[in-house]
């Protein structure tokens, strides 16, 4: 064997050793697998599968195409596809030319869409057909967006500049350009604002790798592996916890377009799948199907879940067997600092701090002075590695340094810490909503709310769902101008045409006045106190 492939080789399955974090950038570690297993499947999506040599060259041909169309070193290229072939050809097209791929929800429209292109300032965004219809209604609030790869069969007449991602496939496969530092930022993702706009998360490579590295080193993911794959791909657990992580390992992936209860078990089944990672909502559904003479004919070894629950744990072990549970914690912004110890043994914990690359504590929110174990306070993080936490806030400064106090990370969560140094989450110390896995602004939401002509007033609020593990449902208080008669259907059949689905608020409550402080200051947590009324309406 030649002496440059046998290092190569040998590096594969060094890639998780802590001197190498700062060594492995996306497309070093695709090299790496292309060398030591060229024909092995990586990624199956929809039942077509691509080896690790064809995702190689797939991505040399979007790479060629971006580089075409000229994209540079750095520069922000925005994906807005469904899980698919095409959006892990952007990202890994994007890692070899040392551009910076911009993820955007799909859900999103409206001032929630205009908002993340403007503040990202790309010029090119990758789309699916079935979305520049929101492009062309915000068309005019776009002054930056310039060109549209377009996915699929699309006419428009909006003034972008369209083209078909389909071109990509008459580019060379080849692409001999030197790749991106550790230090290089790879990934812009958005994540919820509180008092103001989502901010978008400046992820260099090192912070993605330790991604992936986390659930190599707590899953215990390795090459025979099959992750099966249903979180978005714009999102950080899904592209970088679990495809990241499979790539690293130089294991397999089965991804589906979206997340469905119904075909969860038996996709799980069928693909072989040995390990997956679930939010809340996703096992809470799964565990709503009828229960199935198949529920325990699987060969899934491992879950990771976030949030964890002893009852959610409790009905996964009972009817689906499985034999190791993980939880875990964390953020965009700082990675998994958090995990479990194999099979949960305390079910309510996120876990034990991934002492190596993280330090965190929980302190007073009002001092940041530490507190005791068993005394709840915010969950702080700073990272060990360099390069191994987001480098701030895409044009937000201001919120940079607000979010980095006393050089420490803020989380904005409360939680209290154990004597073994387990951690038990408790709540949002942030006005923040989290809701079938998305992070919502409150902020965003009631700007869409306050623009219908009939409201005064709006306080947007997060009340908790019956259902087992489902995060919260979105509650509003509105106050309507006394002139007009109330149409609460009206309302919420704007905000529907106007909000992401996840953010549509299911429960509006009208009143004659949001309670406040004498000096005029909003009281929601007397509004969460009060939750569910009965002048409540239900729309979900």
């Amino acid at each position: 064997m030649p002496e440059a492939i046998d290092k190569a080789i040998n590096g594969v399955s060094d890639m998780s050793n802590q001197s190498n974090v700062q060594q492995w950038t996306i497309d070093q570690v695709l090299n790496k697998q292309v060398i030591a297993r060229p024909d092995q499947a990586f990624i199956t999506i929809e039942g077509e599968t691509v080896n690790y040599m064809q995702a190689d060259q797939r991505s040399a041909q979007a790479a060629n195409l971006f580089n075409q169309g000229g994209v540079v070193k750095g520069d922000h290229v925005a994906v807005m596809l469904f899980n698919s072939l095409a959006f892990c050809d952007v990202w890994l097209g994007l890692a070899k030319l040392c551009g910076v791929l911009v993820a955007i929800n799909t859900d999103y429209m409206g001032q929630f869409l205009s908002h993340v292109l403007n503040n990202c300032q790309a010029r090119m965004l990758v789309v699916e057909a079935e979305f520049v219809e929101r492009l062309e209604a915000v068309r005019s609030d776009l002054p930056y967006l310039e060109v549209l790869y377009v996915v699929g069969e699309s006419e428009t007449t909006s003034g972008f500049e369209v083209r078909q991602f389909e071109d990509r496939f008459s580019c060379a496969v080849e692409w001999s350009h030197p790749g991106p530092a550790y230090s290089d930022t790879g990934c812009i993702m958005y994540t919820s604002g509180t008092t103001g706009p989502s901010k978008g998360v400046l992820m260099p490579h090192a912070h993605l790798y330790l991604f992936g590295l986390g659930t190599i080193e707590h899953m215990k993911l390795r090459e025979d592996d099959t992750f099966y794959i249903v979180l978005p791909l714009f999102h950080a657990n899904g592209l970088f916890m679990q495809l990241y992580a499979t790539l690293i390992a130089g294991a397999s992936a089965v991804i589906r377009k979206r997340f469905s209860a119904r075909r969860w078990l038996p996709d799980i089944i069928q693909s072989g799948a040995t390990i997956t990672n679930s939010l809340g909502v996703v096992a809470a559904f799964v565990l709503k199907q009828p229960p199935s003479e198949f529920d325990r004919a699987h060969k899934l070894r491992a879950i990771g879940l976030a949030p964890t629950s002893t009852e959610l744990v409790s009905q996964l072990r009972e009817r689906f067997a499985i034999p190791e549970i993980y939880g875990m914690y964390g953020m965009t912004e700082v990675s998994i600092p958090l995990y479990s110890l194999p099979g949960a043994p305390k079910p309510d914990s996120c876990g034990r701090v991934w002492s190596r690359y993280y330090d965190l504590k929980i302190v007073s929110p009002d001092t940041d002075e530490e507190l005791g174990r068993g005394e709840t306070g915010e969950i702080v993080v700073r990272p060990k590695q360099p390069y191994g936490f987001m480098s701030g806030y895409l044009n937000m400064p201001d919120k940079t340094i607000e979010a980095n106090r006393n050089f420490w990370f803020h989380t904005g969560d409360a939680a209290w810490m154990d004597e073994a140094g387990d951690v038990f989450f408790v709540d949002r110390i942030k006005d923040c909503i989290r809701r079938r896995g998305e992070n919502i602004s409150s902020f965003e939401v009631e700007n869409v709310l306050s623009e219908y002509p009939a409201v005064s007033e709006v306080a947007v609020y997060a009340v908790s769902s019956e259902i087992v593990g489902a995060e919260d449902e979105v509650m509003a208080a509105v106050v309507i101008d006394k002139k007009t008669i109330p149409d609460i259907k009206k309302l919420w059949l704007n905000a529907k045409q106007n909000l992401p689905t996840f953010a549509v608020p299911r429960y509006i409550r009208v009143m004659d006045e949001l309670p406040k402080t004498p000096t005029g200051k909003l009281q929601k947590h007397l509004l969460r106190k009060t939750a569910i009324t009965d002048d409540t309406v239900d729309f979900g």
